[in-house]
């Protein structure tokens, strides 16, 4: 029956080969119809027809091949040379051994997809597709057959993987990866000659075309040289920053099978494992998949590897006591992978976070977090370059990078021993505070377990609150890190805190002390109120009042020597104005720091400052420094020592803002009302001759409070005040009424009502007679004044002199009414005169 078979395909064959021969003669017209009358007469005899393999493989080999090879070659036409390949392609898919075609074949594909210099290649891209997809089919059919023609495929898909046709590149791709597979213990000693094509063309703009690449390389280095791996690694580096996520799936998947089955693979573990574990971020949860999938599966491949290594650690396995929460410990293979591996991966990794496109600064900060989680312990050994980094990464300006950073820093806290990065760090703080110092301190508490943590508590808090540390630097960013590790020791230490709770105050006052910073003064407070909170106090005004005294001490110590720039004295205001009733506690230590620091020869800027503070504080005197009610035992070392050397003149602005700070002590002192009239009456002759002095100030403010402190004197105890002294007073007080400031000259009119009612008896009266008629005469041209008030308030002053001599200032506004503009006021003082009967 065989025999039957074959003679009758034989006889098939000789039918067929002989109703070509006048259509292959046809080939030779030169014609370019006749050309393609007899393509497709072929056609239709050889591919319209059903012929069974071994007959169209007899017609294909003998008869058809060379003919159509030249067609293809060399036919002007087109579309002649596209019913070539369209025959050949059928022939060799059909056929029963293609394999016999290759030797005219593929010189053939060589010659119109890769020509010598000085030939012209195929020039229709759709047929240099089909070109291509011949040799693919050849590949799949003949795999090991083509080991002799391995250099002229190679030589082809260097050309064709650079074709400007997308759809050639990606069939060359799958070629590439096609005679890898099909001859590789040949394809080892040539693969490296598609690397360069393959990485010129694997950031095309087509993701197809990059995907096929990946795919293509992953394959040629899988089945060929290995040490191709360093050539291609930089570029598949980049694919993971592709914006599609095919792209990076590719890439992941390629690298997951190297570290699978690539024969080198131990020598590339420390190049291939960043590439996968970046995998680990991607924001696609599909390809974050497929990275952890592939990363379990190397770390449980590499524990079977080396399971005597291991073993020790397989039988005695212990999980951390600490771990970071929502995280899932890797396998010990993983981890043994990445310590292992780390020395060579860090140094490279360190350098990538710095660098200067922001893209791959985020990508390894994101891959340092995953690195350390898996080195565990082992981290120790790399503290100094991690740190390194980690102090210049968190200046970055990306927000990415330093939270990734931070993220990594809480890692070093969970596993490494405080007493080994509390001393790094620490001795990098004391060489040069930064503000990234801090920030990575932070983070290392944060990370650190609370019984780890605890032994190392006051050596840490008393590091904080060294005035070379926490008096640095005033910049904010270098602030709100001091107060992030005071935040951090607080959450994580608890009521550990209690024992270094005045060095953590030290430092929330620091914080709170520097002028720039007043944003920070909310979440300072909040951090005050957590450190009472922890310690079973109801708020931060109880932290002051269990510190005061030693608070008000370190602020103490070198008050002698302060100027305008001492940090102490921003301190000192803090505690004394945030402290609330508590400074009250602590008067004796403020007050002797006044009375020191507000000498005339002491720094002007700095004594202003201190007055500020000091007639804040008196403002509300009840709910500060006098809520114990001890401030009048003070009373006169702060008018004698204090206020009245002050009030003295001196040349200069900032004198005259002194005084005019001064002044306002006092007036908030007297209109507190703490100072009984013989309190006011005993401190008077220290005070009164400066206090008219300062009626002639520059300052609105220094005049305007100056009246109102003579007025409530004269109020309280002007009655037994000498006529001298009487004397003194009253003709300042009418230079106010010429003030050009509104309300000064009404505080005088309401002064010299007061001055009125100094003088009561008939002697008084008689000797200061003259000074009266003076002052009736210089009121009573006021009292015509363009502004109803001013005349309202003289008014109400006449009223109250005309009771000395009455018929004296009758004939004083006798003699002026006519003049006035507005005799009414004359009329109305006339009548109170005479209704009071005098």
């Amino acid at each position: 029956m065989a025999e039957d078979g074959a003679l009758g395909d034989q006889r098939r064959a000789a039918e067929v080969v002989q109703a070509l021969g006048r259509h292959l003669n046809g080939l030779q017209e030169p014609g370019r119809e006749a050309r393609l009358r007899a393509l497709r007469a072929i056609r239709a005899e050889v591919q319209e027809r059903p012929l069974s393999a071994p007959v169209l493989q007899e017609v294909f080999a003998k008869q058809l091949l060379r003919p159509l090879v030249r067609c293809l070659v060399g036919d002007p036409a087109e579309r002649c040379r596209e019913l070539a390949v369209q025959l050949t392609y059928h022939g060799l898919s059909h056929g029963a051994r293609p394999a016999e075609a290759l030797p005219c074949l593929l010189p053939a594909l060589a010659q119109r997809l890769c020509p010598p210099q000085g030939q012209s290649h195929e020039p229709c891209e759709e047929l240099r597709l089909a070109l291509i997809q011949v040799l693919g089919l050849l590949l799949e059919l003949c795999e090991a057959a083509l080991a002799p023609y391995l250099p002229e495929v190679i030589h082809i898909l260097q050309a064709t993987l650079l074709d400007p046709y997308p759809e050639v590149k990606r069939e060359s791709c799958r070629c590439a990866a096609a005679s890898a597979r099909a001859m590789p213990e040949h394809f080892h000693m040539h693969s490296e000659f598609l690397i360069k094509p393959l990485m010129q063309t694997v950031s095309h703009q087509h993701f197809r075309v990059r995907v096929a690449v990946i795919q293509a390389t992953g394959t040629v280095i899988q089945f060929g040289n290995g040490k191709s791996v360093d050539d291609v690694l930089s570029h598949l580096a980049q694919r993971l920053f592709d914006e599609i996520p095919q792209v990076r799936q590719a890439v992941t998947s390629v690298v997951g099978e190297w570290l699978l089955h690539l024969r080198d693979r131990y020598s590339y573990f420390h190049k291939l494992i960043p590439l996968l574990l970046s995998s680990f971020t991607d924001e696609m949860p599909e390809n974050k998949q497929l990275a952890e999938s592939y990363w379990k599966r190397i770390g449980l491949q590499w524990e079977k590897e080396n399971e005597e290594d291991l073993k020790d650690k397989l039988d005695f396995y212990s999980a951390p006591s600490h771990y970071p929460e929502g995280v899932v410990r890797p396998e010990l293979g993983c981890r043994e992978l990445v310590t292992r591996n780390l020395s060579k991966i860090l140094p490279g990794l360190c350098h990538d976070v710095t660098d200067w496109v922001e893209g791959t600064r985020i990508k390894a900060s994101q891959l340092l977090f995953i690195l350390l989680l898996h080195a565990e312990d082992h981290i120790t050994q790399h503290m100094e370059l991690l740190l390194r980094t980690l102090y210049r990464v968190c200046l970055d300006e990306e927000n990415n990078v330093v939270r990734n950073c931070v993220k990594a820093a809480e890692l070093i806290g969970t596993f490494v021993n405080p007493k080994v990065s509390l001393k790094l760090l620490v001795s990098a703080l004391e060489k040069t505070p930064m503000p990234s110092y801090l920030m990575i301190l932070a983070a290392v508490v944060r990370g650190c377990p609370r019984q780890v943590l605890k032994p190392h508590l006051s050596y840490l808090a008393s590091t904080l609150s060294r005035p070379e540390i926490c008096q640095r630097s005033e910049e904010i960013f270098y602030m709100e890190q001091l107060l992030c590790c005071v935040q951090s020791i607080t959450e994580v230490c608890q009521e550990d805190c209690k024992e270094i709770s005045l060095q953590l105050m030290k430092v929330l006052v620091t914080i709170m002390a520097i002028p720039r910073t007043e944003h920070l003064h909310e979440k300072v407070e909040e951090s005050m109120c957590t450190l009472a909170q922890v310690q079973h106090l109801s708020g931060f005004l109880d932290l002051y009042k269990q510190h005061i005294y030693q608070l008000m001490e370190w602020v103490s110590v070198s008050h002698d020597r302060w100027n305008c720039y001492s940090p102490e004295l921003l301190q000192l205001d803090v505690i004394a104005t945030h402290s609330g009733p508590i400074i009250g506690e602590a008067l004796q230590d403020f007050i002797l720091i006044l009375k020191t620091c507000l000498q005339p020869t002491k720094d002007p800027p700095m004594r202003l400052k201190l007055f500020t503070i000091l007639s804040q504080l008196l403002q509300k005197a009840n709910e500060t420094i006098n809520s114990q009610g001890q401030f009048l035992s003070y009373l006169e070392i702060v008018i004698k020592e204090i206020l009245a050397p002050n009030l003295q003149w001196h040349a200069g602005r900032t004198a005259a803002a002194i005084r005019t700070t001064a002044v306002s002590c006092l007036w908030a002192l007297i209109y507190s009302e703490m100072l009984s009239p013989k309190e006011i009456f005993k401190l008077e002759d220290a005070l009164m001759p400066q206090v008219i002095a300062t009626l002639d100030e520059d300052s609105k403010m220094t005049r305007l409070m100056a009246c109102r402190i003579v007025s409530v004197i004269l109020n309280i105890c002007g009655k037994q005040f000498d006529l001298d002294k009487l004397n003194n007073i009253y003709p300042e007080l009418l230079k106010r009424l010429d003030d050009a400031a509104h309300d000064i000259r009404l505080a005088a009119a309401q002064a010299l009502t007061n001055w009125f009612k100094c003088v009561r008896n008939d002697d008084e009266k008689s000797i200061l007679k003259s000074n009266i008629e003076f002052l009736y005469r210089e009121l009573l041209i006021h009292l015509d004044d363009p502004d109803q008030n001013i005349q309202r308030a003289v008014l109400e002053v006449l009223k109250e002199g005309s009771v000395l001599y009455p018929e004296l200032l009758v004939k004083e506004i006798e003699a002026v009414e006519h003049k006035h503009r507005t005799p009414a006021y004359c009329n109305q003082l006339l009548q109170h005169i005479q209704s009071t009967g005098k």
